[in-house]
């Protein structure tokens, strides 16, 4: 595994390549980098393909452009599309996570010759709504603290997290984790909370005495380290294009995914509370749920026991899918 800084869409990102073969992308989240695919990357690439596990514009060693509107969902996709180019291929299979799973959906989109599959884990697809994302929050917290809209104010979660990278990221990776959802008695602290909009984003966080097994304290400080050197604008800039994506992406409404497609999310995933009150049943449920949204949507599971991180907190489950579902594309 090597790492190499692509020219795309006027930036360079940074990814860690391995294997050969044909072409896949791995996409991370938030707060996350290309090290979140740390326990896939040789795995896929043994199965015969060439990954790349990419730092988000924003993130790690990726540019990271000023301007909110850099991190509109278009501009990622056409990062995307020029690594695509830039690698010498003429298409790939995306895999994305959480922030990651947007990303990729709306890149089969809107280049569909480019992108031949694509899979997604934490985050379904969802195709445009009558209202922003953002105000469709707003009218459901009202007056109650919910971290989207907590980081809509420039500059004011940076203040806040940014002399705090430690304890927000282990507050973040730990709350919404199996072992967080659990064992939290109302919800998710950062999701869906009692406290006021007026609080901060690390008020009344939980504390672990101990880390969970997926994840050690040499990896958080690798994080850490790489979040301290980059900060935090870029990551929030994402939340803050909801209004630019909704306008941008206006032609896509009512449009289903044409390519072979999959999904896999966590039974604990707090994603999931946010689609159904309760959550899926099973991976059937959750299948029933999305399966409108496209036109091929060849696998999908509910992995037991998993939160958010799900190809962390289960990564022989989540290799075994991916690799299915690869296998599947002829």
């Amino acid at each position: 595994m090597h790492s190499k800084f692509i020219n795309t869409n006027g930036i360079k990102i940074h990814a860690k390549i391995e294997g050969s073969g044909p072409l896949v992308i791995l996409v991370h989240g938030c707060p996350e980098s290309w090290f979140s695919w740390r326990k896939q990357i040789s795995v896929i690439a043994d199965a015969g393909y060439t990954v790349a596990a990419i730092d988000v514009r924003g993130y790690g060693q990726s540019d990271k452009p000023y301007p909110i509107n850099e991190y509109s969902l278009k501009k990622l996709a056409n990062d995307i599309v020029g690594i695509i180019d830039a690698l010498n291929f003429e298409t790939a299979i995306l895999i994305g996570r959480d922030w990651g799973g947007p990303i990729v959906w709306h890149t089969a989109l809107l280049h569909e010759d480019k992108i031949s599959a694509v899979c997604g884990l934490s985050v379904p697809y969802f195709r445009r709504l009558n209202v922003t994302p953002i105000d469709l929050f707003k009218q459901i917290y009202k007056d109650r603290f919910f971290y989207q809209i907590y980081f809509q104010k420039e500059g004011v979660a940076e203040k806040e997290l940014e002399p705090e990278i430690k304890k927000y990221l282990e507050t973040t990776y730990f709350s919404i984790d199996y072992r967080g959802m659990s064992d939290m008695k109302n919800g998710v602290f950062s999701t869906t909370s009692d406290k006021s909009s007026e609080s901060g984003y690390l008020e009344g966080a939980p504390t672990y005495d101990k880390y969970p097994d997926w994840i050690t304290k040499d990896e958080i400080n690798f994080l850490v380290t790489q979040f301290k050197n980059s900060g935090l604008r870029g990551p929030l800039n994402r939340y803050r294009n909801y209004d630019l994506d909704f306008k941008e992406m206006e032609h896509l409404s009512g449009k289903k995914i044409k390519q072979p497609c999959a999904f896999l999310a966590g039974s604990h995933d707090p994603v999931n509370f946010f689609i159904l009150p309760n959550g899926y049943k099973d991976s059937n449920d959750l299948r029933v749920n999305i399966e409108p949204q496209y036109e091929n949507l060849v696998d999908v599971a509910l992995l037991d026991n998993a939160g958010h991180w799900v190809q962390e907190e289960k990564p022989n489950e989540v290799n075994e899918f991916l690799l299915n579902f690869l296998s599947k594309l002829g």
